[in-house]
């Protein structure tokens, strides 16, 4: 399947619509209007009006909607809400469980589906959701998972535990041709540096980007997945000799072949920059 890069998709609340310009101009890759975890049972209706009557006066306004789970008496609701604006581009599918609920959210709003796997039920379906036709990429909520697994939640302990689901959503990325996985949020919106080891670690693992929800996430997060200068360089170089024609060759006294031309092109691809 074919998708836009995305490096970061940054959460705003469906009841703080005020925000959503903001955020759009932010730098995010995409932006997720939360109509799930950050909005009350009670204002859920007066959220996806809000919402709506945005999205209605913001026509240039493309954003992604997290709507509720399938266990939700309300997710009909976000759906035809969903469906029926040209500016929602794309639809989180939260605490997803099954191939099934990816198949509703699917035929009712024909629009890519990212699936968040957020519960050991849809851990154990993951395989079969990420052949659903529809679906664009896959995420996964740690803190949700993380309770669920009874994880003690920040522990070295739990973050070797969450990578194998992190290698669960790399394999059944490519097995099914998705677009590159998301990792989940890094929650301690005042530690930087914490949050761009992390980063690079998912950028290493083969992660496309990350989940975010404070503003002040993204640049550092852009930043951490942009490949050095010195890789760069390299890249480059690997590029113009890749064109001599030669199956394998040497570039600074390493041998070259068709996978590392393929690394190659893909960190110029994650920096943006075009082949030379």
């Amino acid at each position: 399947m074919t998708a836009a890069i995305i490096r970061t998709a940054l959460f705003v609340p469906a009841t703080r619509t005020e925000i959503i310009p903001k955020a759009l101009a932010c730098g995010a890759d995409r932006v997720i209007v939360d109509l799930e975890d950050a909005v009350a049972e009670a204002q859920k209706q007066p959220a996806r009006d809000q919402l709506k009557q945005f999205l209605a006066e913001h026509p240039e306004a493309q954003v992604h909607v997290r709507i509720n789970g399938a266990r939700h008496p309300g997710q009909s609701d976000d759906l035809r809400l969903c469906q029926s604006m040209a500016n929602v581009v794309g639809i989180l599918l939260p605490k997803a469980e099954s191939a099934d609920q990816v198949r509703v959210v699917v035929r009712a709003t024909a629009k890519p589906v990212w699936v968040i796997i957020e519960t050991v039920k849809g851990l154990q379906a993951l395989p079969e959701m990420a052949q659903v036709s529809g679906v664009e990429r896959l995420s996964f909520g740690g803190l949700d998972l993380g309770l669920d697994l009874g994880l003690t939640s920040g522990t070295p302990a739990a973050e070797r535990m969450l990578d194998q689901v992190r290698y669960a959503l790399l394999l059944h990325t490519r097995l099914a041709g998705l677009a590159a996985p998301l990792d989940t949020i890094f929650p301690d919106i005042r530690n930087p540096e914490g949050l761009a080891s992390k980063v690079r670690e998912a950028r290493d693992m083969g992660f496309g980007g990350l989940l975010c929800i404070h503003p002040s996430q993204v640049a550092i997060a852009h930043q951490a997945l942009r490949p050095s200068d010195e890789e760069l360089h390299w890249a480059q170089q690997v590029i113009q000799a890749s064109r001599s024609g030669e199956g394998v060759f040497l570039v600074e006294g390493q041998m070259v072949d068709p996978p590392v031309i393929e690394r190659a092109r893909r960190l110029l691809q994650r920096a943006g920059i075009a082949e030379i």
